[in-house]
């Protein structure tokens, strides 16, 4: 648009604002209610925010002395913590998920669950878990983020592995941040967005 096209609009729009003063007088109120619907949604989620974060705790410890299937109970108690609706499936057949969760976004999460009774001194979850999640998580769960979580640690191949192929790892470390830290999930596995809605606005595949 050249410069007598811009002299066009604005003659245009000067004459339609001068048709319509009306809308002079609403403009004030507008954007009076759209400060109070903003700055409710705000505390509406710093209340949420104190609430979750004044919940569930576990310690490492906890989860340690846990087996494989009270572990996957915890992943799906500290899931709901974070206002996902979750459940666990793990078990024979499970295709690599042994909790599926939702969160109030509407994007569903596989997670696979690697108990070791040893922590981090025990044996290192390796590259062939990775791809099992990796050929399920969206094919059979519909899933939109994969992540495998463990109380011990990570092979560095599986690192490497996960990196390129878009799957999320929660280590021992990462996991203290989440079960006895009260870090939400998103935040503690790092680079994912929180959910814009809340638990209450949940909106559901």
């Amino acid at each position: 648009m050249g410069g007598a096209g811009f002299i066009g609009f604005f003659v245009w729009l000067g004459a339609w604002l001068n048709d319509h003063w009306g809308i002079y007088a609403v403009l004030p109120q507008a954007g009076l209610m759209l400060v109070v619907f903003f700055g409710a949604a705000a505390e509406q989620r710093r209340r949420w925010e104190e609430r979750r974060a004044q919940g569930l705790r576990m310690q490492l410890s906890e989860l340690d002395e846990s087996d494989h299937r009270a572990f996957e109970y915890a992943v799906r108690d500290l899931m709901r913590r974070d206002g996902f609706t979750a459940e666990r499936v793990g078990g024979a057949g499970d295709d690599a998920c042994d909790v599926r969760a939702v969160d109030a976004d509407g994007r569903v999460w596989a997670i696979q669950c690697k108990h070791r009774r040893d922590g981090w001194a025990g044996r290192a979850t390796g590259v062939g878990v990775l791809q099992q999640v990796n050929g399920t998580a969206a094919p059979v769960h519909g899933a939109q983020v994969a992540v495998v979580v463990t109380n011990g640690r990570f092979s560095g191949p599986a690192v490497h592995w996960a990196e390129r192929h878009g799957i999320r790892l929660m280590d021992r470390h990462c996991l203290e941040l989440w079960s006895r830290e009260g870090q939400p999930l998103w935040e503690a596995l790092g680079g994912i967005k929180r959910p814009r809605r809340l638990p209450s606005q949940a909106r559901r595949p």
